[in-house]
């Protein structure tokens, strides 16, 4: 395993909506995100397109195919070596829906303010 450490964003309620939408994938597909989870573990901000690309904002998408479909997990890199995952989603047109980048950036201000608060 490499120098990084994968988290699910967790709302102040303790829900974890990304964990929901992994557990809610086939298992086939859950193999594949924990697969690329792996990788993105070992290398990463250097995980290379097509696994994983910078879409702006501080916010990346995990790549993958599934049998829903392309699945994007969208995350974020903290302090040194912590990647936090926000949300993910079933990919149907050819760009990133703006209101899943969006609940990106606010899961990452809101996370970022509550470490502040600490």
């Amino acid at each position: 395993m490499g120098n990084f450490k994968c988290y699910y964003y967790e709302a102040k309620e303790g829900k974890s909506p990304v964990e929901e939408f992994i557990d809610s994938l086939d298992k086939r597909t859950q193999l594949k995100f924990f697969y690329k989870k792996e990788l993105l573990e070992e290398f990463g901000v250097k995980l290379p397109y097509p696994h994983a690309k910078y879409i702006g904002d501080n916010i990346f998408e995990l790549r993958f195919k599934g049998i829903e479909g392309q699945i994007r997990v969208l995350y974020f890199f903290f302090h040194k070596n912590s990647i936090i995952f926000t949300n993910g989603f079933i990919k149907k047109t050819r760009k990133i829906p703006k209101k899943e980048k969006q609940i990106a950036i606010n899961r990452r201000k809101e996370f970022l303010e509550r470490i502040k608060e600490r």
